[in-house]
């Protein structure tokens, strides 16, 4: 006898992973329902990825207005920005998201339910009003926080959440943290009208990128005016009338600031959803742990998305949902979720964007390394006499120098780098980029003329 459930599909979470699961199933003409309590999109749509790039846009027309300054246009070098017009236009463009994402549902036939649910056992949910509900199958996809670190005086300190209700540039800011969080706040911050401070733990920036290029990005940063301050250990904060005040274990690059964030780390938002009860497991950080087929120990229950705890990044999210309902629902039961040469980017100032194994991982997986790289300046930036350089690099290894590893950090790397980490996927040598002819002039050139 077959067991009868309610819907096909339950997804805990309205974010870029759940969406694009509870899409793809409806597609396969399962019946879906989708639980969400906040706005649609998750952390990438309200508090991540599109208001992150649409400051960084801002911030990078400011850059470009010094620039077209310094090349004889009649501008301010400094100009001023309406911190709040700007807001509008972001949050205008948010809301077409939210508006399209719920027309979709409706056209898919998903029920949206405005709650929280928790599991109550491996096939049944029981939302936060005390409505039960029950699927053959559940996904997880609620995502991950910020983290403040445990130290005292840290509730007086931002997190990246926060930024996005500012309603001015601070006039001085401290960024604790050395990843991509940091370094995105540190350029926007700086080129939107801030002082920053740096206060990084490690002696370098981005650790999972390659080293000789974000040793370039923080020497840029430094041009750019951000006060980059490695192997400082926060103690604690401390308020000051309007003021924090950070003191470090060792001193030198305490200050006073009129805002500090942290920007040290992200939790799995797995609290209270009951999956210790049905024998779900969450790892130190609040992941779901799950298999390569993104199952958990329950074989009815699964995640994806930064819940999941692997590469956390929207487009993994988006891209192993699909392959998971391909998988459950849509007759191909080999689809999963491949992790290898995943491209990424941080939006920086300049933007650095890598697919595949940094020099350092290459040398230690693979015993013939050749690496080239293409040290230049902009024509931009040097046609304005600028500062910023750009560093693109290329990890070769075995006799055919087959890419494992593009690296750029520079003007248009997050969109030179998508071809290229095409190129990458399907085993590209080195032979070949040679033999492809340059586009001139432009700065991805470098990546096929590299000798």
């Amino acid at each position: 006898m077959t067991t009868q459930y309610d819907y096909d599909l339950i997804v805990l979470g309205g974010g870029s992973g759940g969406l694009a699961a509870a899409f793809r199933a409806a597609q396969h003409g399962q019946r879906v329902a989708m639980l969400e309590p906040g706005e649609l999109g998750g952390t990438c749509v309200n508090v991540g990825c599109v208001p992150k790039k649409a400051m960084w846009l801002a911030a990078d027309l400011s850059g470009r207005i010094g620039l077209a300054a310094a090349m004889g246009f009649d501008v301010p070098v400094r100009p001023s920005l309406d911190w709040k017009e700007l807001v509008v236009h972001r949050q205008a463009y948010i809301a077409n998201i939210h508006a399209s994402y719920l027309k979709r549902l409706d056209e898919n036939n998903v029920v949206r339910v405005p709650r929280r649910g928790r599991l109550v056992d491996a096939h049944t949910v029981e939302c936060s009003d005390g409505v039960r509900i029950s699927a053959a199958h559940i996904l997880i996809a609620t995502g991950a926080h910020p983290q403040r670190p445990d130290i005292p005086g840290a509730e007086l300190g931002l997190v990246s959440d926060d930024f996005f209700n500012l309603c001015s540039a601070p006039e001085r800011v401290a960024i604790v943290g050395g990843g991509y969080i940091a370094v995105e706040l540190a350029g926007l911050l700086q080129a939107l009208g801030s002082r920053v401070t740096l206060l990084v733990r490690g002696e370098r920036l981005l650790e999972r990128f390659d080293a000789e290029l974000t040793g370039q990005l923080a020497e840029n940063l430094r041009h750019q005016g951000v006060q980059v301050h490695f192997g400082y250990r926060l103690r604690e904060l401390q308020r000051d009338g309007d003021a924090v005040v950070a003191l470090g274990h060792d001193g030198p690059a305490d200050g006073r600031f009129d805002a500090v964030f942290f920007a040290t780390g992200r939790r799995g938002n797995s609290a209270d959803l009951g999956l210790d009860a049905v024998g779900v497991v969450v790892g130190e950080k609040g992941e779901v742990e799950v298999d390569e087929w993104q199952t958990t120990a329950v074989p009815s229950v699964h995640a994806v998305g930064d819940i999941a705890g692997k590469v956390g990044l929207t487009p993994v999210a988006i891209a192993a949902a699909r392959k998971l309902m391909d998988r459950l629902f849509g007759g191909q039961p080999q689809a999963k979720m491949d992790y290898e040469n995943v491209a990424s980017v941080v939006f920086s100032h300049p933007a650095l964007g890598a697919v595949g194994l940094s020099e350092e991982e290459a040398c230690a997986k693979h015993g013939d390394v050749r690496v080239y790289r293409s040290n230049f300046r902009p024509m931009l930036q040097a046609l304005a006499d600028g500062t910023q350089r750009s560093l693109f690099k290329l990890v070769c290894v075995g006799e055919e120098e087959r890419v494992v590893g593009v690296h750029l950090l520079g003007e248009a790397a997050d969109e030179i780098l998508q071809g290229f980490a095409l190129a990458v996927k399907m085993g590209v040598t080195k032979a070949q980029f040679d033999d492809t002819v340059a586009i001139h002039p432009t700065s991805a050139e470098e990546v096929v003329l590299m000798r």
